[in-house]
């Protein structure tokens, strides 16, 4: 039997972590998608299937030419920034799957910075 494509190991950790998180109102899923050239972020409130705020990587980079790692702790900032507008201060972390490092901690660490408590 061969061993998973990084794909497919990943759609698993991602369904790992999902059976064990959800956002609700008062505590939304702050969760992360990454590619090659971008990141983004949305805060989703899973007991009412929406999205409360979304942040991307293409909005900070039409600003200045920055490195993925800041723009993606830019992402964090911004989404904070969109978060506390509405009131949230507490959310609920998911990298869907992929590892804790390099730009989703980048953005993790933007969004601690940005005012809110995992």
């Amino acid at each position: 039997m061969s061993s998973p494509s990084i794909r497919e190991a990943r759609a698993r950790r991602k369904r790992r972590i999902r059976g064990r998180i959800s956002g609700t109102a008062e505590r939304p899923r702050v969760s992360v998608f990454r590619s090659n050239k971008a990141i983004y972020a949305q805060l989703v409130d899973d007991a009412a299937a929406a999205t409360l705020a979304a942040a991307r990587s293409a909005e900070i980079e039409a600003v200045s030419g920055v490195s993925k790692s800041e723009a993606a702790k830019k992402v964090g900032e911004l989404l904070a920034q969109r978060a506390r507008e509405k009131g949230i201060e507490r959310v609920v972390f998911d990298r869907s799957g992929y590892l804790y490092h390099g730009r989703v901690k980048a953005l993790a660490e933007g969004v601690r910075e940005g005012g809110l408590v995992f």
